[in-house]
């Protein structure tokens, strides 16, 4: 989006869904479709209730149940409707998904070993990360340049689909987005809308923040 057309005072909310049993588990998810546990509907309904007093004018989900449902949280407590768009599910993995942390080590470690050193990588033979942000970002800035003048648009999404989408935002190039750290269920990063386009103004926030106050806000 044009910042210089638009003015400054959009923000962008990506927000995480809430817990799996496969996050407990520490199996890599991907594209497969898993629910929320009990305490992931729990931590969803706490967090929508503190974005809900943002006052989004906006919500955009990942398909997926667990993004869903995490989003149906905030529909039911802000009144708005979710749009819901395949294009935000998490990087689709292959033969990673399903596998445990561990079990991801022993038998693609190199491959594993690669992705963490930033190259280019498709784990267990999905989607590049570069081809994660090709889909996802576009449909961020698409529903971003609906918002009226100091709107916020709400994004329910996935630890790896956000971090891509952020790093594609703030025109990083691809082998520094691991430098964005991973986000907790029901936690939060905000993009804001300067005059040189989009900032990070935080990042795996679970509380709202205090103004910045200072040379730097």
């Amino acid at each position: 989006m044009n910042a210089s057309r638009s003015g400054k005072g959009r923000r962008i909310v990506l927000w995480r869904h809430g817990q799996t049993a496969w996050n407990l588990e520490r199996r890599f998810q991907g594209s497969t479709d898993i629910e929320l546990t009990e305490t992931g509907v729990g931590q969803a309904r706490r967090a929508a209730r503190l974005l809900a007093s943002l006052k989004p004018d906006a919500i955009v989900a990942s398909d997926l149940r667990r993004a869903a449902a995490t989003a149906a949280e905030l529909s039911a407590v802000s009144g708005l409707p979710v749009a819901h768009d395949a294009a935000l599910r998490e990087t689709y993995a292959g033969a990673w998904q399903g596998l445990t942390h561990e079990g991801i080590i022993e038998r693609y470690g190199e491959q594993y070993a690669a992705w963490k050193r930033g190259e280019p990588v498709r784990r267990g033979g999905g989607e590049l990360e570069t081809e994660v942000a090709d889909r996802a970002a576009p449909v961020v800035l698409e529903h971003a340049d609906k918002l009226p003048e100091n709107g916020t648009l709400v994004v329910v999404s996935h630890g790896g689909t956000i971090r891509t989408t952020i790093g594609r935002l703030l025109g990083l190039e691809a082998h520094h987005w691991e430098g964005l750290g991973g986000l907790s269920n029901c936690c939060w990063s905000v993009l804001g809308e300067g005059a040189r386009g989009w900032r990070l103004l935080e990042h795996n926030a679970g509380t709202l923040p205090e103004p910045v106050l200072g040379d730097d806000d």
